[in-house]
């Protein structure tokens, strides 16, 4: 098994470890007290370290070790001093801590060192409080399981603590979820009692002392990691700050084994879907506003949202439950009032925000804050609890010139524990939130005078000059070439009434009304040709119409031709009428004339769509 390979390395080491490193002896751990939560995804230890100078010489550094395994997990470490007895006692800020040089100690062990508030001196007591937050330490096992299995859980410890210091009493407790356990190790003075399980005391143990365990367990805790997160935090100093973060969530939890029944999950979620947690909590500051939840399709409407004066709390449910595995992608925004944040000290402003996702025990691999600042923000720090990566950067946006810094800070493996204020101080002067408004005023106002003087001033082509003149004899030509079209659809129009007429004829037989409507016909087409020639006369002499004049020529041309073949017609039906020729006989003394009428008008259609062209 891969976990006790790692088990039997690691006491070969310390076993070395004991022959040849040499003892922190000036000090001694008088009690120490241990404590391991894994309620949920992260191991969270506290330490009470009762510590005594037992040397003759004062001491300002404490030593604090972990086993590799342990140590290469490690999220979050915090060592604060308590002093006093009683009522009196209080806790100071926290101890500086760093990782230290591992010289003269197995390379097994992970080393941080604490720089202790003043040196122990001979005899003297003090108390450390040690708090540290591990991941990737509760290991699935089995690391696959079918959708109506129980996720169960491994954790790896020591009953006795691992210190370069002889520890003179020593316990440690173990908080389970529940008191569902699989397996336990079982050593001297073990006691299970409900979900907690306890080892010890152990006394008078040596330096470097370490008794493996391993407890198996149930866990229904939601394995929640979101493998990338981005948070943007935008600065507006008209009133709000926006955030936004996009969560790349998987479930590291023991991976899903075989297909997945929607219909067993409805029916009974809880022993059919134990592994897959199917919500997140959100807790948001007490004042945010206009809260949204959605992912690449949209708006996700199965979230509840509660809220007092203390907090905001989102409850999320993705659009699926998610198992061992599966992953989702979502992003959640919202407003916060900006007096809440924004605070100023000595000639600077400062953001006063957290640093971490707001989710409920979520773990993230890579987090990603960006701090969008107003644009004209100058003389940019940042100070944080921890450690962090960071880096400026420019956005542009809306009515933006010069761009808005921003600020990015990096960070790995951040557990809930990281979630703490942050600050980001700068300077901006007030003036520049008139650079927006003024901008939009400005160019209302160019907008508004070019309307003005667009609409009152006279772009017209002076009139004296050759273009101008050309252009209002091609008008007139236009014009005339108009009134042309209209005068020759009036000519086919009365054709029309003279064929007309003729099928009247060889209706009612009536002679009388055909002639009459013939002779009104002759008269209109006259009125029209004597309002033709003025029109062709123009036509002819401008010099613009000289390639259109012909066509309208020829237009002329073929409707007096069409005019004098209708007449043709029209005399030879009236006149086989008159005659009591019989209805055959018409017919084939008119058919080549009818022949010819319907070329004609076919070419006057074309001429008259070449004209309405130009």
């Amino acid at each position: 098994m891969k976990q006790s390979s790692v088990v039997d390395l690691l006491l070969l080491l310390l076993a070395i470890a004991l022959l040849t490193t040499p003892a922190f002896s000036d000090l001694v751990l008088s009690k120490v007290e241990r404590r391991i939560d894994v309620t949920s995804q992260i191991a969270r230890v506290s330490k009470t370290l009762k510590v005594v100078n037992s040397g003759s010489e004062s001491v300002s550094e404490f030593i604090l070790t972990f086993p590799k395994f342990l140590g290469n997990n490690l999220a979050y470490l915090s060592v604060s001093h308590s002093e006093g007895k009683g009522k009196s006692k209080r806790t100071l800020v926290n101890l500086s801590v760093r990782e230290a040089d591992s010289k003269g100690i197995p390379d097994s062990i992970s080393v941080y060192s604490v720089a202790l508030p003043k040196p122990l001196s001979k005899g003297d007591t003090l108390t450390l409080e040690v708090v540290a937050a591990f991941t990737n330490v509760l290991q699935p096992f089995p690391e696959k399981i079918t959708q109506g299995e129980i996720h169960l859980v491994m954790l790896q410890e020591s009953a006795q603590y691992l210190s370069p210091y002889a520890v003179e009493s020593q316990s440690l407790s173990i908080k389970l979820p529940n008191a569902r356990i699989e397996s336990y190790t079982k050593l001297e003075n073990t006691k299970l009692q409900g979900s907690e399980l306890k080892y010890g005391p152990y006394k008078n143990l040596q330096s470097y002392s370490y008794s493996p365990i391993v407890v198996h367990f149930e866990s229904k805790a939601a394995f929640a990691v979101a493998e990338n997160l981005v948070r943007e935090i935008e600065v507006s100093h008209w009133g709000n700050v926006q955030v936004t973060e996009n969560y790349n969530v998987v479930h590291r939890g023991a991976q899903l084994r075989g297909e997945f029944s929607r219909l067993d999950f409805q029916a009974r979620p809880n022993p059919r879907g134990a592994s897959a947690f199917r919500h997140l909590l959100a807790r948001l500051p007490p004042r945010a506003h206009s809260i949204y939840y959605r992912d690449d399709i949209g708006n996700i409407s199965t979230s509840e949202m509660q809220s007092d004066s203390k907090k905001t709390e989102l409850l999320i449910e993705p659009r699926f439950p998610l198992f061992g595995g599966w992953k989702t992608f979502f992003t959640i925004g919202y407003g916060l009032p900006l007096s809440d944040f924004l605070f100023a000290s000595e000639g600077k402003r400062f953001l006063n925000i957290s640093f971490g996702s707001p989710i409920l025990d979520l773990v993230t691999e890579k987090l990603i804050v960006q701090v969008v600042l107003p644009e004209g923000s100058k003389d940019i720090s940042v100070t944080t609890p921890f450690a962090v990566k960071q880096s400026q950067e420019i956005k542009y946006s809306h009515l933006d010139i010069a761009g808005r810094p921003v600020v990015v800070l990096e960070k790995n493996n951040v557990v809930p524990d990281h979630n703490q204020h942050i600050q980001v101080y700068y300077k901006f002067s007030n003036i520049n939130l008139l650079s927006e408004p003024l901008m939009l005023i400005s160019g209302f106002f160019i907008l508004f005078i070019t309307c003005i003087i667009y609409t009152r001033a006279d772009f017209s082509i002076s009139k004296s000059s050759p273009t101008y003149l050309a252009k209002l004899q091609w008008d007139e030509v236009l014009a005339t070439l108009q009134e042309v079209q209209s005068i020759i659809q009036k000519c086919l129009a009365t054709h029309d009434k003279l064929e007309a007429s003729l099928r009247d004829l060889s209706r009612t037989g009536d002679i009388q009304t055909c002639k009459a409507a013939r002779k009104s016909t002759d008269s209109l087409l006259k009125d029209l040709s004597k309002e033709l020639k003025p029109l062709l006369g123009f036509l002819q002499s401008s010099s613009l119409a000289s390639h259109i004049s012909p066509k309208v020529e020829e237009l002329v041309a073929k409707e007096k031709e069409l005019e004098e073949k209708l007449m043709a017609k029209h005399t030879t039906v009236v006149e086989g009428y008159e005659k009591k020729s019989s209805g055959r006989d018409i017919e084939n003394r008119i058919a080549s004339q009818q022949q010819k009428i319907i070329t004609l008008r076919q070419e006057i259609e074309d001429l008259l769509e070449f004209i309405d062209e130009i």
